[in-house]
C-alpha cells in the first residue's frame, strides 16, 4: 500500500477537475474561430475564465491561460523584463525562490540583468526591508507568496506595497499558496500605479487537483508585458496559441472548489501536519522543523534529520510505501543540497538531510501514522548511510 505525502509537487485529479473536463472534452471546435462550432468552444471559454477570476480576484480579461507554473512565471519575468524602460536592469530576487523562478533570471542575467540578490531569514522568510533596499531604479521584482519548500509563508501584501511605492512591477509566485491562503489578486495589488506594484501572480493548476497541463497569469490590465509566445492574438496577445478549454474549465471547476473549502481544510492539514511533526519528534528526537512553526502552509512539514542522507531517507521511505520529497519537484533526481536551506544560513550538510512532507485533500491519519510507523528505522539507517561513506 502507498502512502503519499508530497502533495506540494503534485496532487491527485478531483472529481470537479474530471467532471468538467469530460463535460467539455467533446465540444468540437477552436475557440478562434468565427463559425457556430468556434463560437460554442469560445463561450465555454470565456465562462471559464470569468469564474477564475471571481476567485482569483481580478477581472476576466486579467486571466492568461498557460500551461503551469513554469510558464506562467516565465512569462511575467521574461514579459516584464523585455518592456523595460531603457535604464533600468536590474531584477530583484530572493535567495530562496522557486528553480523555475532562478533559473529565468539567471537566463535573463546572460542578456544583461543585474540581478539584486535579497536575503531571507532564518525561518525562509523574505526580509521586507532587504527587499525594499533592492527596489529602486529595479526593472522587475520576483517573490515567492509562501515559499515551496520550508512552507514559510511570506507578507505578500508588504511586498506589494513597497513595489508600489518604489514604482517597480511585481510578480508574486502563487503556485504553492493558492488554495491555502486568503489571497486576492485584487485586494493585493490595491491601489498600485500603472507600471508599478504587484502586476502579476503564477498559479498552477496539478498543485489543486486540476489536470497537469493547465495554470494561469493573472496579468493586471496595465500592465506591460512581452509575449513569450508568438503566432497569435489570442489573450491580449500575451500568449499565443490555440487555447485549452477543457483545461480552462477543468481550472475553473478547480478553483472555485478549492477556495470553498479552503478554511475547514486549513483547520484539518493543520492538525495533520502538527501530529506528523509531533510524532516524528517523538521518535526521532534530534529532527528539526524548518520554516516558520507558525505562519507556514497548513499541509508542510520540513524537517531536518542531521547526520542522515536526504536521498537515502527519500529511498527508504518509498520502500515502506511512503512518498514524500527532499526538495522542490523540478530538482527531483538531482543530488544537490537544498538552496532554500542554505540560504536560510544552514550549511551544506544540513541542506543534504532533509525531507519535506506535504499533505493535501485526499490525506488522512493513516497516512501520517505510516510515516510515523517507518521514519525513526529509516533515520537510523540513513545515517548509517552517511557514515558509511564518511570511513
Amino acid at each position: 500500500m502507498r502512502f503519499y505525502l508530497d502533495h506540494a509537487a503534485t496532487t491527485p485529479l478531483r472529481p470537479e477537475a474530471r467532471e468538467a473536463w469530460l463535460a467539455v472534452a467533446d465540444v468540437v471546435g477552436n475557440a478562434a474561430s468565427t463559425h457556430g462550432a468556434g463560437q460554442d468552444a469560445r463561450r465555454v471559454l470565456e465562462e471559464s475564465r470569468e469564474r477564475a477570476a471571481a476567485v482569483l480576484g481580478c477581472e476576466p480579461i486579467e486571466v492568461v491561460f498557460t500551461s503551469g507554473g513554469t510558464e506562467s512565471i516565465n512569462t511575467a519575468l521574461r514579459g516584464l523584463w523585455a518592456m523595460r524602460r531603457p535604464e533600468t536592469a536590474a531584477v530583484v530576487l530572493p535567495d530562496a525562490e522557486h528553480h523555475a523562478t532562478m533559473d529565468t533570471v539567471a537566463s535573463l542575467a546572460t542578456e544583461g540583468a543585474q540581478v539584486r540578490a535579497v536575503a531571507v531569514d532564518e525561518l525562509g522568510r523574505i526580509r521586507l526591508d532587504s527587499f525594499e533596499r533592492a527596489l529602486p531604479g529595479a526593472a522587475v521584482a520576483t517573490a515567492l507568496v509562501a515559499n515551496n519548500e520550508v512552507g514559510t509563508i511570506n507578507d505578500a501584501a508588504g511586498l506589494s506595497a513597497a513595489s508600489a511605492a518604489a514604482g517597480v512591477p511585481l510578480h508574486l509566485d502563487a503556485v504553492a499558496a493558492w488554495g491555502h491562503l486568503p489571497l486576492s489578486f485584487r485586494a493585493l495589488r490595491g491601489d498600485a500605479p500603472a507600471g508599478g506594484g504587484l502586476v502579476a501572480m503564477s498559479v498552477a493548476g496539478h498543485k489543486l487537483g486540476a489536470p497537469v497541463g493547465i495554470g494561469a497569469l493573472v496579468v493586471a490590465r496595465t500592465a506591460r508585458l512581452a509575449p513569450l509566445l508568438h503566432g497569435g492574438a489570442q489573450q491580449r496577445g500575451l500568449r499565443a496559441g490555440t487555447q485549452d478549454v477543457a483545461g480552462a474549465a477543468a481550472l475553473a471547476a478547480v478553483l472555485a472548489a478549492v477556495e470553498a473549502e479552503r478554511e475547514t481544510e486549513t483547520e484539518r492539514l493543520s492538525c495533520l501536519r502538527d501530529r506528523l511533526i509531533e510524532g516524528i519528534r517523538s521518535v526521532v528526537p534530534t529532527a528539526v522543523l524548518l520554516g516558520d512553526p507558525v505562519d507556514r502552509l497548513p499541509g508542510n512539514a520540513h524537517l531536518l534529520f542531521p547526520g542522515a542522507v536526504g536521498e537515502s531517507l527519500l529511498f527508504l521511505l518509498d520502500m515502506a510505501g511512503v512518498a514524500a520529497s527532499t526538495g522542490s519537484a523540478c530538482q527531483a533526481g538531482v543530488a544537490e543540497p537544498s538552496h532554500v536551506v542554505m540560504a536560510m544560513g544552514r550549511g551544506e550538510s544540513d541542506a543534504r538531510s532533509v525531507l519535506r512532507f506535504t499533505l493535501g485533500a485526499t490525506s488522512t491519519v493513516a497516512d501520517v501514522d505510516a510515516v510515523l510507523a517507518v521514519i525513526s528505522d529509516a533515520v537510523a539507517r540513513a545515517s548509517g548511510a552517511r557514515s558509511g561513506v564518511r570511513s
